[in-house]
């Protein structure tokens, strides 16, 4: 199986310390999937050039887009799942994560499964966050598995290597994750053998505009 972690953070100043948090939770994200098994790359935004002002990828002529949006367009359509790794504002997933994100139709991601994975520097974990997500993730159609995962005070569970810091039960956090984990890669799996069973094919999301998916007039 590959998966791409999605980071959604670009913060590089401080305060906060961590600069970015997000990278340790992403990190610790890439130990299980490493420890299960599987393959997978990190998507950072800090590394994309976005086009300004927004303009999706698919509204592009083909091949006219710029090189880093067709990069990372053939890798979110040769894997095999998603890890979403997210902060929390105002009660919603990262501005960040959606910004990147929404530059892509949904038949790249469309039957798929994903994981949601968020965090704070405070009490909550992010888990208003999860609930945004889980409809914003359903709507690009890369369905979020049942369990998630949320890292409150994160800053004092890992260090920069997403390992767990002195005094933190580190089997216990890594069981946590796993449970999240194991489920990505069951219906990833599943997923997998159907799209290549060569016995039924999955209809397209839309491809060249939203309007796609309306009501007939």
């Amino acid at each position: 199986m590959n998966f791409l972690v999605f980071l959604g953070t670009e913060r590089a100043s401080t305060p906060p310390r961590p600069q970015r948090l997000g990278e340790r939770v992403a990190a610790a994200c890439r130990r299980r999937l490493d420890a299960n098994g599987a393959t997978h790359s990190l998507i950072d935004p800090l590394e994309i050039d976005l086009p300004r002002p927004f303009k999706p990828h698919f509204s592009f002529a083909r091949g006219k887009a710029p090189a880093q949006l067709e990069q990372l367009e053939a890798k979110i359509a040769s894997a095999d799942g998603y890890v979403m790794v997210s902060p929390e504002y105002n009660h919603s997933m990262s501005p960040t994560l959606a910004h990147l994100l929404n530059h892509f139709g949904s038949s790249l991601f469309s039957y798929k499964p994903s994981a949601i994975v968020t965090y704070s520097a405070g009490q909550w974990g992010g888990a208003r966050a999860a609930v945004n997500m889980r409809t914003f993730l359903s709507e690009l159609g890369c369905l979020p598995v049942s369990a998630m995962v949320h890292v409150p005070r994160a800053q004092d569970v890992y260090d920069d290597n997403g390992i767990c810091l002195e005094g933190i039960d580190q089997e216990s956090w890594d069981s946590y994750l796993d449970r999240t984990v194991k489920q990505l890669f069951w219906w990833a799996e599943a997923a997998s053998r159907q799209r290549h069973s060569g016995e039924t094919h999955a209809p397209d999301a839309f491809r060249t505009a939203p309007s796609q998916r309306n009501a007939p007039k």
